[in-house]
């Protein structure tokens, strides 16, 4: 699906369906698809939380709007080219990545949209 850029933010949603927040607490948790718990701080119950990624995402959503949020999930290395956030929805223009998910993203359109649900409840 593509997606337009801006003024620093992805404004309209990459599905029809908005997204879903019970649906990402699987997928931030989840070490084949997001893991976003393995750099990141989560108001979450988890065995291990990551410290690398400052600040922690508590209130996430009172810091940025969703378009904003967006982006950084979809291609955060637009923010920051030295982040080590993955480009979880871009496929384009990467490289190093593993030859079986070439052109492919890490996350699928909808999931990109749960897991910004999700943060948009950390406030």
């Amino acid at each position: 699906m593509p997606y337009e850029v801006v003024d620093g933010a992805i404004p309209r949603r990459l599905t029809d369906r908005p997204g879903d927040p019970e649906r990402d607490r699987a997928l931030v948790l989840n070490r084949s698809k997001g893991n976003c718990i393995t750099c990141h701080e989560m108001p979450l119950p988890a065995d291990f939380q990551g410290t690398i990624a400052p600040p922690p995402l508590a209130g996430v959503a009172s810091r940025y709007e969703p378009g904003e949020l967006r982006l950084r999930l979809v291609d955060s290395k637009r923010i920051n080219p030295e982040s080590n956030t993955p480009s979880y929805y871009r496929v384009e223009g990467l490289r190093d990545v593993r030859r079986d998910w070439a052109g492919k993203p890490m996350l699928e359109a909808q999931e990109i949209e749960d897991v910004l649900a999700y943060l948009l409840t950390l406030r």
